[in-house]
């Protein structure tokens, strides 16, 4: 378990710089640039079924002790130790984030996006997997950090390099936003490990703030919050994520909606709630605030763009609708309970599956239509994918509905969870402020569903043989393979969501109580 946990954080770097040599003479097949996707795709499958064993092998009975520990002395004048684990806050979102990636290399063999070297391409999305995989492993605050900041070079790469119209400017914008996010938060992390005199989050946690000042965690919470924040994203520090996402290529949106936004509510959940539990108790208020305007920010925005003549482009959409679904995982971060908790973090895993489902579906509907603006998808008639693509459109809807919260569907349990946690709030917490943030949300539910019918009924509905003859294929077989895995766990997730919930419920319990659970 141990060696597992290990290999998966390191393997995908080892990955990389092997990416980048030349092939081996039996291995480079009909052409070098196949032989390099081909390395990716088994790189990712190897990580993958190496999360798959550690989930496995990880004790299940015992879901709130940190497992498959590694803890080395690294920088001995500050106490820096590379100290590795996980436990069923964690292991959730190293498995999905293996998963992603996997199916995004898969996805990119068969389609890779417009662009320079695919050695490039593929070393880059491996420094992202690792990078990734750390963040939701390692258990030392710069240890975290670096992790944390890791995946901003390639993330850059990939929208600037591979990415659509607007990508240097999305880049650009994408990167000065975190960077300024993640200095703040280095001060906010380098103020807890001076003060308390460790940088270990286990150690941390357990102490629950109580050698920390009030003061001090006030500071911390404030530059904590505001690089993990940005991360996430809270409006109003999110404009850069739709400008990101609209010009980021297809694999390059399922990564940051699935995998990176999700860095920046674990660092609230992990570092923030364990161990400076007074100075979030001071700014979960606020906090839920913003959590409640993002949740209804952000529908509006997509029904602005859904609406007919205000050429709406289809990723922007999706990528506003990320605003108001971390809205709710954040509504549940502020409750500070076991249940909102619970909540944001299955809201966490449901946004993954569902929101990186939607942008391959919307990338495939870019590379069939050669747009992704609604009203020339739409037409005077509809797009009618029912018609022209039974397969595709079914899958399309079923995205939607899953998005929207059906019950039923992994989805629904994460919202739901966070608003009753939002009801009910911790004790010290105002619950007047916090229910009138349940009903915003509870409004920001129904303006969801309003938005993404009206998208499934402008793209999927309509008359196949009215407009202009345009012949649409259907999905084909490493499309089916890539999306498929996300159709079953979102249908799983919402049908027994004690899969998930059991691994969560009882790390979260220990996480709030400081350890003493």
């Amino acid at each position: 378990m141990q060696f597992l946990l290990a290999f998966i954080v390191a393997a995908p770097l080892l990955g990389s710089a092997a990416a980048l040599l030349p092939a081996p003479p039996g291995l480079k097949g009909k052409s070098p640039e196949q032989a390099v996707l081909r390395h990716g795709v088994t790189v990712t499958g190897v990580i993958l079924a190496a999360a798959v064993a550690l989930t496995l092998g990880f004790d299940h009975d015992a879901p709130s002790r940190i497992q498959a520990t590694t803890d080395i002395s690294w920088i001995q004048a500050l106490n820096v130790r590379i100290h590795l684990g996980v436990d069923g806050i964690s292991l959730p979102l190293l498995l999905m984030t293996a998963l992603l990636f996997f199916l995004c290399a898969l996805y990119s063999y068969f389609k890779l996006p417009a662009g320079p070297s695919p050695k490039a391409f593929v070393a880059l999305l491996l420094v992202l997997e690792s990078g990734t995989l750390a963040t939701f492993a390692v258990l030392d605050l710069l240890l975290f950090f670096l992790a944390f900041e890791m995946v901003l070079i390639p993330m850059y790469f990939l929208i600037a390099r591979w990415g659509g119209a607007q990508r240097q400017a999305a880049a650009w914008k994408f990167i000065l936003y975190t960077l300024l996010g993640s200095v703040v938060m280095l001060l906010g992390l380098l103020l807890i490990g001076l003060d308390s005199g460790t940088f270990d989050m286990v150690t941390l946690a357990s102490d629950n703030g109580r050698e920390l000042s009030h003061t001090t965690q006030i500071l911390a919470v404030l530059a904590i919050g505001i690089g993990l924040a940005v991360k996430t994203p809270m409006w109003p520090l999110h404009s850069w994520l739709p400008d990101a996402h609209t010009a980021a290529p297809t694999v390059g949106s399922v990564l940051l909606a699935g995998v990176l936004l999700k860095m920046g509510t674990y660092g609230f959940v992990r570092i923030l709630l364990p161990i400076t539990p007074d100075g979030m108790a001071t700014f979960a208020p606020y906090l839920g605030a913003f959590a409640a305007v993002g949740i209804v920010y952000g529908s509006l925005a997509c029904l602005a763009l859904a609406r007919k003549g205000n050429k709406g482009d289809l990723k922007r959409l999706i990528a506003y609708s990320s605003v108001g679904h971390m809205g709710f995982v954040l509504l549940g971060i502020a409750s500070m309970t076991p249940t909102g908790v619970n909540g944001a973090l299955f809201a966490n895993i449901a946004h993954g599956l569902i929101t990186g489902l939607l942008f391959f579906l919307v990338g495939a509907l870019k590379d069939r239509y050669g747009t992704a603006d609604l009203d020339t998808l739409a037409g005077a008639t509809g797009a009618a994918l029912y018609g022209r693509a039974p397969r595709m459109g079914a899958f399309l809807a079923f995205a939607a509905v899953a998005s929207l919260g059906l019950p039923g569907l992994a989805g629904f349990w994460g919202e739901m969870l966070a608003l009753f946690g939002a009801f009910d709030p911790a004790e010290g917490l105002s619950r007047p402020a916090f229910l009138t943030y349940t009903a915003v949300g509870a409004f920001g539910t129904l303006l969801t569903a309003g938005y993404l019918l009206i998208v499934v009924r402008r793209v999927c509905m309509g008359d196949p043989k009215a407009g202009p003859e345009l012949a649409v294929a259907d999905i084909q077989r490493y499309e089916f393979a890539a999306w498929t895995p996300l159709v079953a766990l979102t249908v799983l997730a919402g049908l027994w969501p004690a899969v998930l919930l059991g691994l969560t419920d009882p790390a979260v319990q220990k996480l709030l109580a400081g350890g003493n659970s």
